[in-house]
């Protein structure tokens, strides 16, 4: 690695005197996808160490779990070594080994800890002062850590009980249709929550839809393949579920100013392709499922009912109001900042109708998605050619696959650098970006958010391929929505 820094911190290209990243214009023409990544790399050998290093914290998210179970194992032999040296703690005593193994197995943590080679890589290439400038450039020109400072702000406040009790008061009037059964609960979540994101945003529905989950699904304790196949169809749902508007959803915020898609055209291009995928999909997990929905039926006969008062209904109306100041001002951060700090001051003297206010799952959403926008804003060198190479209904195929390594958003943001790309084939990108969003963890900018609500009822660790399999038939029967009828 380090001869390998060496040889690029001693490159004769034009990023050395201009700063890293080059911009796209600024590398050599050439034609084709592997002559544009061999000639990058040439130009700037740099591109591939950032690469590298995107790749292994991919691979590290995908194999969290190893870690996880490692840290269990340590924990347990520590214990039983201090037991038998006569040793009996009365708290758990942390051993340094096993809280380093618990820290590599945290998702929302692998990006940023994996942000500690590549700016040691940055700074011996291109000095101190490039790295700065990369971040700022990040923070103040491009604006592309505003998503990750709105999703923590919209995180904490669509998990507040007045928005929950409202949401919930909705969905209930649909699962009140079905009988207000386990399965009816299941059903309105997937079907009815997803559609919220259109308007109050991707990560307020998710928020929204997988704390009722948890509550109205999750407790009664399904098997493990119905618990992935949940997780899996409310990832995809969120993914297409924003796309009735065009101002909800991350993937399609990226392009609607560059191409002028307006609310009509998402909505008759994709929105109700997508919300008859949705049905069609919540449909087919719930048919598939429905003996396990009858047995989960007959556990609530034992479960504690709920006896909290009704919080009155004008601080609903006055947490609705900040909710839709946040999603008003999502592209002013100072704004939205400012009336989080007053929605806080508020929380707190209402707190008799609140619950405790949860910030670290939030705080670590932010913190995932902030070092992924880091390190996938060093990816364009090659995604890009990489879309350009792509013809036809490739593209759809391109971009489903290139999401799940890749939040959505950042692959329909590099189609808007592409000159003279088709309006098909603009289609058939965002089409693909959005029908892939519930692959990965990574695929979609909310799902970390879903991931931190539900971790717990997955034993504290959610398998990447089970994930991935829970998501492939929504991702299937969505993508047949939006492929065949383009």
């Amino acid at each position: 690695m380090f001869l390998f820094l060496s040889a690029a911190a001693s490159s004769a290209s034009a990023a050395a005197a201009s700063g890293y990243p080059i911009p796209l214009d600024g590398y050599p023409a050439a034609s084709g996808f592997a002559k544009t990544v061999f000639s990058r790399i040439s130009y700037e050998p740099f591109n591939l160490f950032a690469t590298a290093v995107f790749f292994l914290a991919v691979i590290h998210t995908l194999c969290h779990g190893f870690f996880t179970k490692l840290s269990h194992r340590l924990k347990e032999s520590h214990s039983r070594k201090l037991l038998a040296k006569g040793f009996h703690p009365d708290r758990d005593i942390a051993y340094f080994p096993a809280e380093v193994a618990h820290l590599l197995g945290e998702v929302e943590v692998i990006f940023a800890l994996w942000l500690i080679p590549l700016f040691i890589g940055f700074v011996a290439c291109f000095g101190w002062g490039a790295a700065a400038h990369y971040i700022d450039a990040l923070t103040f020109e491009q604006r592309k850590y505003t998503e990750p400072l709105f999703v923590v702000v919209v995180m904490c406040m669509a998990s507040t009980r007045p928005i929950i009790q409202l949401s919930g008061d909705i969905i209930s009037r649909f699962a009140r249709i079905g009988g207000g059964t386990v399965g009816a609960w299941w059903v309105s979540i997937l079907a009815v929550g997803p559609m919220l994101g259109s308007f109050v945003t991707e990560p307020a529905a998710i928020t929204i839809c997988a704390t009722l989950l948890a509550r109205k699904f999750y407790a009664y304790s399904p098997s493990s393949k119905l618990s992935y196949a949940t997780i899996g169809l409310l990832f995809a749902a969120i993914s297409a579920g924003g796309t009735l508007t065009h101002f909800a959803a991350p993937p399609v915020l990226m392009v609607v100013s560059a191409w002028d898609w307006d609310l009509p055209f998402m909505f008759f291009n994709f929105g109700w392709k997508a919300a008859i995928g949705i049905f069609i999909s919540v449909g087919v997990f719930y048919f598939a499922f429905r003996p396990e929905f009858a047995q989960l039926q007959t556990r609530t006969a034992n479960a504690l009912k709920s006896t909290s008062r009704r919080v009155p209904l004008w601080i609903v109306a006055v947490h609705v109001g900040f909710l839709v100041f946040t999603v008003l001002s999502l592209h002013h951060p100072a704004f939205f900042l400012f009336g989080f700090l007053l929605f806080l001051a508020f929380v707190e003297t209402t707190r008799n109708h609140q619950y405790k206010m949860e910030i670290k799952n939030p705080f670590l959403v932010g913190l995932f998605l902030a070092a992924l926008v880091t390190h996938g804003s060093l990816q364009a060198w090659w995604i890009e050619p990489a879309l350009t190479s792509f013809s036809g209904n490739v593209a759809f195929a391109g971009s489903l696959v290139l999401t799940a390594f890749n939040d959505n958003a950042a692959i329909t943001y590099l189609c808007t650098l592409v000159p003279n790309f088709e309006e098909s084939m603009r289609y058939m990108v965002v089409a693909g970006a959005v029908a892939g969003g519930g692959l990965t963890v990574i695929a979609n900018a909310p799902n970390p958010a879903g991931i931190a609500i539900l971790r717990e009822y997955f034993g504290g660790d959610i398998s990447a391929l089970k994930l991935l399999a829970g998501a492939a038939v929504p991702t299937a029967i969505i993508s047949a929505m939006f492929f065949f009828i383009a």
